[in-house]
């Protein structure tokens, strides 16, 4: 390992390096700074969240930017304005000791006029969000044209996020005699188009294994039905009297009810989400920082760029749908040589995802049984004892109360008397969990093992290839379009069958459906069966509990991709005439004999009834019928 003195640092650089307490390199600043002073040569490195990025590529830019010039020398990408923030704090440390060099961060949830004042004055770096970055040169405010170094951080987040258009707007106007320094924890296909498109044969400098999560953190899940997702929160913040982390969340609204069940229950909470204002925000995180705050409820996208080195636990309430994702959220504990917990809650349709993650972590998880109300108490009650016997006595003040005390407990035996005190802080645990159920679902342990079906959904052994029916194809020989089944739209055991007005061509999948029915009934508890996602129209199941919530949600006027949005019971039409084949696909139409599903000009006929979208209205005279598009 080499040191910061052996890179060609400055004095002033290594001053303040010492001041903000660096003793030695991490890996990726030990390949890159030296790398960095010693070409221009472009280059690629890839580095998971929280391994010292911003000194790797800051240090260098800061000693080699012209500090009497006010032209803006380096251009810094980010995807967030938390990790914008970020990046422009370390900056201005780092460079606390050259005379007049700014550092101007630009982003938006802020005020514009502020930061064109800034440019105005000039600096030698700007660090900023691609949106507002390209606002501020289409105003004429920054001018990238003669830029030297171009920083993309975390690129592959900020392809993610929906900035490939900013992107490519951006580096256009850039001279192609500047270097461009790629930094993202994956490699997907939009950052090699990046690289063939605006950088010159990059070097390539990869940290650790790709998507290979940290040495120590510890990876654990628990399992019950998605009902009682909450309940299992809770019992896990109890079981871990001293927890410190973030609890991720899919979505702005989920963020928000778990904050607020968590803090109505009386847990030291607050959510980070996209509809804070940036003072919102700042408080937020202050107070998370200073640990007034144990638990950060809050969504993948708040979260980029948090800069929190002691976390012990992150709790994923509901797993990723894209499950690389799993990986940037778990590398937020286990930081700066500490060891943390990474923690899913799955309900009983997602413990096949196990296998994936571990593959793609390259660690094994380690499924843990939902504590029960006794052990909770008996953990909670130690750890009121270890307080107890721990806590600083201020013997001086207290002794002058003392005969008033004693005297007004003297009636207490000893035993009595540690009773006493002991219920004032821990009876509410007692009540809550005085017949607390069991929240384990043993009876889905097949899952684990992966062999047979949940008895619920009709899925079929995942080891014959099949389709779970996800994507619209049918599954075993239980539901679907198959065999001889009568009612083709026959639910399964326990859930209800829906239609909806929207397919393929309104670019619906199965995770955009869940979200879609997330949002509507605003709530994660409700089970989701078998989905069946067509050309223009969809089919989908829901717990039988729940019909009329569903339907009730769905009533007021709601919008997909500009579509109008219109949900139905999906119920068996016993005048149709059984199936006698399995459907076979040809010229866009799946056909079973003289009873077909036909795709021509949109239409989907079944005799004299119909899913019509003739003008988008629905044919009268004859039986109702379901909108089909």
């Amino acid at each position: 390992m080499i040191l910061f003195e052996e890179m060609g640092l400055d004095s002033s650089i290594l001053k303040a390096v010492k001041d903000l307490g660096f003793e030695n390199p991490t890996p990726i600043q030990e390949k890159v700074i030296p790398r960095i002073l010693a070409d221009k040569k472009d280059l690629i490195a890839r580095a998971q969240t929280g391994t010292g990025k911003t000194a790797a590529f800051g240090l260098p830019l800061i000693q080699m930017a012209d500090g009497k010039s006010s032209d803006i020398q380096s251009l810094i990408l980010c995807p967030t304005r938390e990790l914008c923030i970020q990046i422009s704090s370390d900056l201005k440390k780092y460079s606390a000791y050259h005379k007049g060099f700014r550092v101007i961060p630009v982003y938006g949830g802020a005020n514009i006029e502020t930061q064109i004042k800034s440019l105005k004055k000039g600096g030698q770096i700007v660090v900023g969000t691609p949106g507002r970055v390209l606002d501020l040169i289409k105003r004429k405010i920054l001018k990238i044209h003669k830029i030297d170094w171009l920083v993309l951080d975390e690129a592959d987040e900020m392809l993610n996020m929906g900035f490939k258009d900013d992107l490519d707007d951006i580096l256009s106007g850039t001279p192609k005699s500047k270097q461009t320094l790629l930094f993202s924890a994956t490699i997907p296909k939009e950052i090699l188009r990046i690289s063939n498109d605006y950088m010159t044969s990059p070097d390539e400098i990869m940290i650790g294994n790709k998507n290979v999560g940290a040495d120590n953190v510890k990876h654990e899940y628990y399992v019950s039905h998605a009902k009682y997702r909450y309940e299992v929160l809770k019992r896990i913040a109890d079981m871990n009297t001293d927890i410190y982390g973030i609890v991720f969340c899919r979505t702005r609204r989920e963020t928000k009810e778990v904050a607020d069940k968590f803090m109505n229950d009386g847990y030291n909470a607050d959510a980070l989400h996209g509809d804070l204002s940036q003072s919102q925000r700042d408080y937020v995180m202050g107070r998370f920082r200073n640990r007034t705050i144990q638990m950060l409820v809050a969504t993948d996208v708040a979260a980029r760029g948090l800069d929190v080195n002691d976390l012990t636990h992150v709790i994923n309430y509901n797993l990723p749908d894209d499950l690389e994702v799993y990986i940037h959220r778990s590398g937020r504990t286990g930081r700066a040589g500490k060891s943390g917990i990474s923690i899913s809650i799955l309900h009983t349709r997602e413990t096949n995802k196990i296998k994936s993650l571990q593959k793609l972590a390259g660690k094994s998880f380690e499924k843990k049984m939902i504590p029960g109300g006794k052990e909770i108490c008996k953990k909670q009650l130690f750890n009121l004892v270890d307080r107890v016997e721990k806590v600083e006595l201020n013997s001086a003040q207290i002794d002058e109360f003392l005969p008033e005390i004693n005297s007004k407990l003297s009636w207490l035996s000893r035993e009595d008397l540690i009773k006493h005190f002991v219920s004032v802080e821990f009876n509410r645990f007692l009540s809550y969990y005085k017949n607390a159920p069991d929240l384990n679902v043993e009876s889905y342990s097949s899952y684990d093992r992966n062999d047979r079906s949940d008895g619920r959904g009709g899925r079929s052994d995942r080891r014959d290839g099949r389709s779970d029916g996800r994507d619209g194809r049918g599954e075993g020989n239980r539901d679907g379009y198959q065999g001889k089944d009568k009612d083709i739209r026959k639910s399964s055991q326990g859930f209800t069958r829906f239609f909806i007005n929207l397919g393929k061509v309104n670019d619906l999948n199965a995770a955009r459906l869940m979200g879609l029915i997330n949002d509507q009934t605003r709530t994660r508890d409700i089970e989701v069966g078998k989905i069946e996602i067509m050309r223009k129209f969809s089919f989908f199941e829901i717990e039988k509990d729940y019909e009329a919530e569903v339907l009730s949600a769905f009533e007021k006027p709601t919008e997909f991709e500009g579509a109008r949005v219109s949900v139905e019971l999906s119920k068996p039409e016993p005048d149709r005439p059984p199936l006698e084949k399995k459907h076979k696909k040809s010229s866009g139409s799946y056909s079973k004999d003289k009873s077909s599903y036909k795709k021509d000009k949109g239409n989907y006929k079944k005799g004299k009834n119909s899913y019509s979208k003739d003008k988008g209205a629905r044919k009268k005279g004859k039986k109702k019928s379901h909108r089909g598009q």
